[in-house]
């Protein structure tokens, strides 16, 4: 691939602001806000994005969390891209060699595990640096950049596809960290993620006095009588039967997955009452949208029944409906061209000290070369796809979940992996979670891969701004797949029916008279 003098101009670009954006990428992870509740990851974003020229929608498509950026150098193709900035509940870990939650928190507050805080500052520095190449070599042009909150619960995507956000683009890139083989420096070739379904089950035992009737005649209810077993019943009967019929819901292929959540329970208190309020969010990764409305189905049925047993009615509230990927050729080849370019990224002897004294910390005898080799090379994305394909039966199409697949139906799509750092272990030993997590956090360890998604993703930016061959194989391709481009014969619409769930009782921190603290308290005493 040669190298354009508005690309050349985007590489020194990024080289040029590393101390931003790993000072951006440290404040984004110190903030470690999860799913709905992003407020002051959201207001960094849009604040820094004005401050760059662009103009910024807040809260888009009614997600408060949320937001749209946009920037135009007149007329011409338009490349999307996007920051996502939403951490995990009980992974909190301090950027720091040993474990240890972030000041003034606990373990079990949030905590950016994937790491969101390096994908989201990666896909601005690139976003940057597209729109300084292309105001110094006058390209013409849009540049699109959403904020997409609850990613971990599938949450923004299919909220912002259903209300046109991602329409008439020219391309999306999608960029994620990884670690191992096969998608570590890569890009998906034919199998991308799966649909993803989620939702919150609520039983309200709003009536007690109706449980027990017959023959019209209820049963009387007091403290000292008999009561309805109200919501926390209903929950723990939706829980242990949706887990002991599980095997039954699906055939045991096509890597799905059903996990669950419990937002609330009780709402009472614990004398003679009952329960009046509980909620528990299932989430489900099928290969395709017909599984997911079957085990959907599954799960109405359990909730229908546990709420009659219980006394309570039930409620189901979406969380995400997503559907599987669209794969794109050209899109693929254009950024895996970008990436060639670019190279995987390097690790230098700081960060292998901060991984020497981690091993060290953990009782490890410290090695000389402490990264796996993995995340120094890069792999060729059919290569990677036939690894990928070699646990998957022939008529599975899609692989796991993320919600970037809701772009993939309105604009064509790229999905690239750059390597996040992870360390060698010896042979039998797991690393704890937090080891992970902190390696996201540590400047030394987690800049390389910032900076190498930030080359990638402005050089594959540039490309199709610069090159209608390009863009056209892309489009070319998209209507080939969807029978027609967007509303065609084979396209798949948004299946967005619902309002963002944004009311539930999500995680949070809260301010109290004792300060600032997460939801569940740092100290018991609290």
């Amino acid at each position: 691939m040669s190298i354009s003098a508005a690309q050349h101009h985007a590489i020194a670009h990024v080289d040029a602001n590393r101390s931003d954006l790993s000072a951006w990428t440290s404040t984004i992870f110190d903030f470690g806000e999860t799913a709905w509740r992003e407020y002051r990851s959201a207001d960094w974003y849009v604040k820094t994005l004005r401050a760059h020229g662009f103009t910024v929608e807040e809260g888009s498509a009614g997600m408060p969390t949320a937001f749209a950026a946009h920037w135009s150098n007149g007329s011409g193709p338009s490349v999307g891209m996007y920051a996502e900035y939403d951490a995990v509940p009980g992974n909190c870990q301090a950027a720091t060699t040993h474990k240890s939650p972030r000041a003034g928190l606990s373990e079990h507050a949030g905590g950016h595990t994937d790491p969101h805080s390096g994908l989201g500052v990666a896909a601005l520095g690139g976003l940057l640096a597209t729109k300084s190449a292309m105001e110094r070599q006058g390209i013409t042009g849009t540049l699109r950049f959403t904020g997409e909150p609850a990613e971990k619960v599938r949450g923004s995507k299919p909220i912002h596809a259903a209300k046109g956000y991602y329409d008439g683009l020219d391309g999306m890139l999608s960029f994620h960290p990884f670690y191992m083989l096969p998608m570590c420096n890569t890009v998906r070739w034919e199998t991308h993620c799966g649909a993803a379904y989620s939702m919150i089950y609520r039983f309200v035992c709003d009536q007690p006095e109706d449980w027990g009737r017959s023959d019209g005649a209820p049963i009387p209810q007091s403290h000292s009588a008999i009561r309805a077993p109200g919501a926390n019943d209903a929950l723990m009967m939706m829980y242990m039967s949706s887990k002991a019929l599980r095997d039954s819901m699906l055939p045991h292929q096509g890597g799905w997955s059903v996990s669950e959540a419990i937002l609330t329970a009780g709402q009472a208190t614990a004398d003679n009452l009952p329960a009046g309020l509980a909620e528990i969010q299932y989430m489900m990764r099928m290969p395709d949208l017909a599984m997911a409305e079957q085990a959907t189905a599954f799960l109405d049925r359990n909730a229908e029944h546990a709420a009659r047993m219980a006394g309570c009615r039930y409620e189901r509230h979406w969380v995400c409906k997503s559907r599987p990927g669209l794969a794109n050729h050209a899109m693929a080849n254009l950024v895996w061209d970008s990436l060639q370019a670019v190279g995987a990224p390097r690790w230098d002897e700081a960060a292998k000290a901060k991984a020497r004294e981690i091993q060290a910390n953990l009782g490890l005898k410290p090695m000389p070369e402490p990264f796996i080799d993995e995340m120094e090379l890069l792999i060729d994305p059919q290569s990677a796809e036939a690894i990928l394909r070699r646990d998957l039966p022939p008529s599975q199409l899609n692989s796991t979940s993320d919600d970037y697949t809701d772009m993939s139906w309105h604009a064509p799509l790229a999905r690239f992996y750059i390597a996040r750092p992870a360390l060698k272990a010896p042979d039998g030993y797991r690393y704890p979670g937090w080891v992970m997590n902190a390696l996201g956090g540590m400047p030394e360890t987690i800049d390389p891969m910032v900076t190498t998604a930030s080359k990638v993703l402005a050089l594959s930016a540039l490309r199709l701004l610069e090159d209608a061959d390009a863009r056209k194989a892309a489009r070319t391709e998209f209507e080939t797949r969807t029978g027609g481009g967007v509303g065609g014969a084979k396209w798949i619409p948004p299946l967005c029916d619902y309002d963002p769930p944004i009311h539930f009782r999500w995680p949070e921190y809260v301010e109290t008279p004792r300060g600032r603290d997460w939801w569940i308290p740092t100290h018991p005493n609290s």
